[in-house]
């Protein structure tokens, strides 16, 4: 049977542009297919780049707010400025994702939604095209809880919040995981007054819970968070709106000009039909194994919509699995165990691997755990930034199975920790490279050393040196 192509992309994110990419580097013919006017997907337009830009507007504004009293003018000004510089910054990274770049390389660019006909056909708009094999990477969009009133108010998503033009003077936020409190402290600093309400009873529900006690200790400094509460209820009121929320079984109301729902994210396949092409679902994503294949094997889903891990890095690694997988018949498999990730809130966080509690139901009594206070570093010292911790998890033999920090610039200087378990190599390991002092990773090294007085001078083999010092030297 012949086909229009040999590889059709659905998606023009982060994990379709390199499966495209990757393909036709390789000679397969390969169409892209995207709905969205431009490519770049929700990392570019909605997520990762719009929030760090305007995260670091906000930082900005933050230091000029310890040295200067700002006025309410001051705040609109600097909140109208931060958008404009979120937007011109979206516009700056827009050219590494143009169209022209992907034309250049030979793939056909179709701006239509696709939906399946069969296992190897699409509706792409009004046309029909076939594929010899498919990667679906239709990315996610927000997930919207099933608040009452909910559909009765003009609520805010990380996909609509960058384009306020002007300051409101109080926000709610429902949903206190990375998404929330990174918006949240943003706007916060911009001026705002902001409430969360978070279900759990800490926010960064995925995080090391010590991690993210810290977090929220230090974010609650700057703005009102409301764990193990709910939202039951919201409606307008005015120029605003009403939230109705429970917590310790009390009934409360909270009035803010702007909602922001921050509650998670949620695979984009609904248009799919799926059901035609016989490609199973689970728990609202695409089911993939571990070569990233569905349940029809020349069918392949990376990124967001295959439910792995909700990342921009995540599905680039996806993708250039499926390539290996789809295009050159490899059969790599695909693994999260070496996977970090950062919330981009003050200070940063980064987690590697197996939280603490997570680590000690796997490895028992084999896990080991060091931990470094910033406050026993001197570069935090001297940056009056002491607020932070250093926290790795390894085996008895400093096998890393989990890395966390918390701290100014950690999403940086915690990556050694990643790039020494990549390379199979022992945490103790780093112990013996050497670093510039007074850097910040220093308190890497500093955990690092922890493993040498917790295995050797807590040892018996001490009381053998120990002896031998005496003895003979």
């Amino acid at each position: 049977m012949s086909f229009d192509y040999q590889i059709v992309v659905i998606g023009g994110g982060s994990g379709g542009l390199t499966v495209a990419a990757g393909a036709a580097s390789f000679g397969a013919e390969v169409a892209l297919v995207e709905r969205q006017p431009e490519l770049g997907g929700d990392c570019l337009h909605y997520g990762c780049m719009p929030s760090k830009a305007l995260i670091q507007a906000a930082q900005e504004v933050h230091q000029v707010s310890l040295y200067k009293d700002l006025t309410t003018s001051d705040y609109d000004r600097l909140f109208i400025s931060s958008m404009e510089r979120v937007a011109q910054a979206l516009k700056d990274v827009q050219e590494h994702d143009s169209k022209d770049r992907f034309l250049n390389l030979g793939i056909d660019l179709y701006e239509a939604e696709a939906s399946f006909e069969d296992e190897h056909t699409l509706k792409v708009g009004e046309k029909t095209i076939t594929a010899k094999r498919i990667v679906i990477a239709t990315g996610s969009s927000p997930f919207i809880p099933p608040v009452d009133g909910i559909d009765t108010v003009e609520y805010l998503t990380n996909e609509t919040i960058f384009s306020l033009k002007n300051r409101p003077k109080s926000m709610v936020v429902i949903g206190g995981g990375i998404i929330g409190l990174e918006l949240s402290q943003a706007m916060s600093r911009l001026g705002i007054e902001v409430t969360v309400i978070e279900g759990s009873e800490q926010v960064l529900t995925n995080e090391d819970e010590e991690i993210a006690e810290i977090a929220q200790r230090n974010v609650s400094q700057e703005l009102h968070i409301l764990t193990g509460a709910k939202a039951d209820f919201v409606e307008p009121s005015g120029n605003g709106i009403k939230v109705h929320y429970t917590k310790d079984g009390s009934e409360n109301v909270l009035h803010a000009e702007q909602l922001l729902v921050a509650t998670g994210r949620k695979p984009n396949i609904d248009r799919l039909e799926l059901n035609r092409a016989h490609i199973k679902t689970e728990a609202g994503a695409v089911e993939v194994d571990r070569l990233l294949r569905t349940s029809q094997k020349h069918i392949y889903a990376v990124g967001d919509c295959n439910g792995s891990m909700p990342f921009t890095h995540v599905a680039g690694m996806e993708g250039k699995i499926a390539v290996s997988n789809a295009v050159l018949g490899l059969a790599r498999k695909v693994s999260y165990e070496r996977i970090p990730w950062v919330v981009y809130t003050t200070p940063e966080i980064y987690h590697l691997g197996f939280t603490e509690k997570e680590a000690r139901e796997q490895h028992g009594d084999d896990l080991l755990t060091f931990k470094t206070k910033l406050s026993n570093n001197d570069r935090f010292v001297a940056e009056r930034n002491t607020e932070g911790l250093v926290k790795v998890l390894t085996t008895n033999r400093g096998k890393i199975v989990g890395a966390h920090a918390i701290g100014a610039g950690s999403g940086e200087w915690m990556q050694e920790v990643g790039t020494v378990q990549s390379l199979n190599k022992k945490f103790q390991s780093i112990s013996s490279v050497i670093h510039p002092y007074p850097a910040r990773n220093n308190a890497v090294s500093q955990t690092a050393d922890l493993y040498w007085r917790e295995k050797l001078f807590g040892s018996r083999l001490n009381d053998v040196i120990k002896w031998y010092v005496r003895k003979w030297r």
